[in-house]
């Protein structure tokens, strides 16, 4: 407490950094802060409301394409991204994302390809600069057709 001032706020000051174990300095300030914070409605749900098969000619019978159509509710969504899994969802087998454009009503169609019959977990999420929302799937690819 060599050199400190005498008076009784100071004291609490001194022991505070004799304490430290870093021998290190703590600034005290007092006074009001203040910070803006803006709200925003973000993107609230996501819904795939169809699913459809596209019919495809005998030499693009490799892969089986699905349109997903999907609505959502509050601000206008900028991307898009679809997570294609195992039926459990848990194990990836691919993940496309791309930037969209939507000016009035978030209605969009979404076509992804399967390169295999089989059973799939889609997870489509739709995101903006503030916020993400998911629908998922279960889907079942059968040679060009679903279930």
């Amino acid at each position: 407490t060599t050199g400190a001032p005498s008076n009784s706020d100071s004291s609490a000051i001194v022991e505070s950094m004799e304490d430290n174990p870093d021998g290190g300095c703590h600034i005290y300030r007092n006074g009001y802060y203040g910070s803006g914070i803006s709200v925003v409605e973000g993107i609230l749900e996501v819904n795939i409301i169809q699913m459809t098969s596209i019919q495809m000619t005998e030499s693009q019978a490799e892969n089986s394409l699905v349109d997903f159509v999907v609505t959502c509710q509050g601000s206008l969504p900028t991307d898009v991204c679809t997570v294609v899994s195992d039926p459990t969802c848990q194990v990836s087998k691919s993940v496309v994302c791309d930037p969209i454009a939507i000016s009035d009503e978030c209605l969009l169609t979404i076509r992804r390809s399967f390169e295999e019959p089989g059973t799939y977990c889609i997870n489509i999420t739709l995101g903006d600069d503030t916020s993400q929302a998911l629908a998922s799937a279960l889907i079942s690819v059968n040679g060009g057709e679903f279930t």
